[in-house]
């Protein structure tokens, strides 16, 4: 039997920061070591001190070449022209493939469909979940989401709870949807010694969406002193800086600014993970799988990363239960190691790079072969 032939496929996503970053550039890297030829277009207004390099670095496996366009994240004025200069680039590179991550990535390339064109993808990443759905923006989204549904060929949910949700929220997409868990490669397997420089650290977005502010009233309440170290950049950092000096924690809170994860993971042995939402966060995945305790909230698809043992997940916005956490692991981090052992097998054997490019490249294939 004849080799399938090789997908030319244009990956669209907003902030190339984070977590939904991560996800476009393993998969990214995943189906160019397959032979298929990948371009990436990024929001040219939202970047981090890390933004560049990251992009830099990904250059050698976009064939199609990676490509910038202004994304603001609420919708307006500046959103008029960009469903078509997507699809303008789309024909220009001759993609198979136009993939959106994220709620305005999303918007915008279902909107933008052309027919005849190329199959149009979309994965949520938990975004268009985010706004709430009494706000002026969550009812526009939530609109226009339900009315592009009929324009997606498929739509990858990256944890059940974000399929569960989606379709109490916007609809249900039938069979257009899939659950396709987010997966690391093997070399992420490789465990991080610890410095002991901190106690704990919490790596990702400065926004109140993560709730740092939940977490630095955690710090506050322990009765041992503790050192958190605080890596990453957004929205909010000032404000989370006033909050540290308010409450006189300068010398316990160090803020590092944005950092790759495992080097801010060789700081300390406990990650935290406090979010008041969340759809499938690598951080989680990526904390475990260096061998470290994991301290989250009982959020989005966290439960379906820790499996049978979510019980050792704290209640969002609870200071005080995470305090308690915290105090736990202070007192005796060995305690910990049995479900920590757990949870890394069940995310070696449940996660996996390899099982993530299968299922969407399968997906992608199937579209093709029905359109």
């Amino acid at each position: 039997m004849a080799a399938a032939r090789p997908l030319s496929v244009l990956q669209v996503l907003r902030a190339p920061v984070g977590g939904l970053f991560r996800h476009v550039r393993d998969l990214t890297e995943a189906l160019a070591a397959r032979g298929h030829k990948v371009g990436v277009l990024v929001d040219s207004l939202t970047a981090d001190s890390q933004t560049a390099p990251r992009l830099e670095a990904l250059e050698a496996h976009a064939a199609l070449g990676i490509h910038k366009m202004p994304m603001p994240r609420l919708i307006g004025a500046a959103d008029l022209g960009a469903s078509g200069h997507i699809a303008d680039l789309a024909d220009e590179l001759g993609v198979d493939v136009i993939h959106g991550h994220g709620a305005k990535p999303g918007f915008y390339t279902r909107l933008g469909r052309r027919q005849p064109g190329p199959v149009v993808f979309y994965t949520p990443h938990g975004g268009v979940l985010h706004f709430a759905p009494g706000s002026l923006q969550g009812r526009l989204f939530h609109f226009l989401e339900r009315r592009l549904i009929s324009r997606s060929d498929g739509i990858f949910f990256e944890s059940e709870f974000a399929r569960t949700a989606y379709a109490e929220i916007v609809g249900d997409p039938g069979d257009r949807a899939e659950v396709v868990h987010n997966g690391l490669p093997e070399a992420d397997f490789e465990p991080v010694p610890s410095s002991d420089a901190f106690d704990f650290v919490y790596v990702g977005e400065l926004r109140d969406l993560k709730g740092i502010d939940v977490l630095i009233d955690a710090i506050a309440c322990l009765d041992q002193p503790a050192r958190l170290l605080v890596a990453g950049d957004g929205p909010d950092a000032e404000a989370l800086k006033a909050k540290v000096h308010s409450l006189d924690l300068q010398a316990s809170i160090h803020f590092a600014g944005a950092q790759p994860a495992r080097e801010m993971f060789a700081k300390a042995r406990c990650v935290v993970v406090p979010s008041r939402k969340e759809s499938l966060p690598y951080i989680v995945l990526e904390g475990i799988a260096a061998g470290k305790t994991v301290i989250a909230t009982n959020v989005g698809g966290i439960p379906e990363i820790f499996g049978d043992t979510s019980g050792d997940l704290v209640p969002a916005g609870d200071a005080e239960a995470l305090a308690t956490s915290l105090a736990r692991w202070q007192s005796d981090p060995a305690g910990f190691a049995t479900n920590d052992k757990r949870r890394l097998d069940r995310v070696r054997s449940h996660f996996s790079i390899d099982a993530m490019t299968d299922a969407i490249e399968a997906g992608y294939r199937r579209a093709i072969a029905r359109h």
